[in-house]
């Protein structure tokens, strides 16, 4: 049995019609040639986005873990003023403020409680948290509980390993697409 490949050839006649005659040589310069660059750059692309990842030292996770738990707390709190001066301009960027610095507390540094919608310039960055309002603010929004819970446990360490980093990338990722489809 013959199998037909295209035109109702077989594939060496086929072959021989691409290279012998004009039309197979337009429909070559056409198709065939722009397909099979389009797999090579998706395959090099493959071969890069894989030598990156098998670069990427813990820094760079918790990077990437940072990036994607801040989008989130973005999302979850779009609706809400921000934490410490109760702002709900829309002009503004808005940032994932932390009460208790990622820096000096790193047990806290992904904790949902610890980190709120915050005005980047004004709050965040100029008054360098405004924390005494964002104390206020915190403890009507979680209560005075967790509040402690926060205060008792922000000297606790925090040391999280490769694989629970990519778990927290892939939990935040699957809350973060829970937000967008709302």
């Amino acid at each position: 049995m013959v199998i037909r490949y295209r035109y109702g050839l077989c594939l060496s006649c086929f072959r021989k019609w691409l290279y012998s005659t004009d039309a197979g040589q337009k429909h070559l310069k056409k198709q065939i040639i722009p397909q099979a660059k389009k797999e090579v750059k998706r395959k090099e692309k493959k071969v890069i986005k894989e030598m990156k990842q098998s670069l990427k030292t813990h820094k760079d996770y918790l990077s990437d873990l940072q990036k994607v738990f801040n989008k989130f707390i973005r999302l979850r709190d779009q609706n809400e003023p921000c934490i410490s001066c109760g702002t709900t301009k829309t002009n503004i960027q808005y940032a994932a403020g932390h009460y208790y610095p990622m820096g000096n507390y790193s047990f806290l540094r992904f904790h949902e409680d610890n980190v709120h919608k915050q005005c980047n310039k004004k709050c965040n960055m100029m008054l360098s948290g405004n924390l005494i309002e964002y104390r206020k603010n915190l403890v009507k929004k979680i209560g005075k509980e967790k509040l402690q819970w926060l205060d008792d446990n922000r000297h606790n360490e925090l040391k999280l390993s490769i694989p629970e980093i990519k778990e927290l990338i892939i939990k935040y990722k699957n809350k973060i697409k829970h937000y967008e489809s709302k």
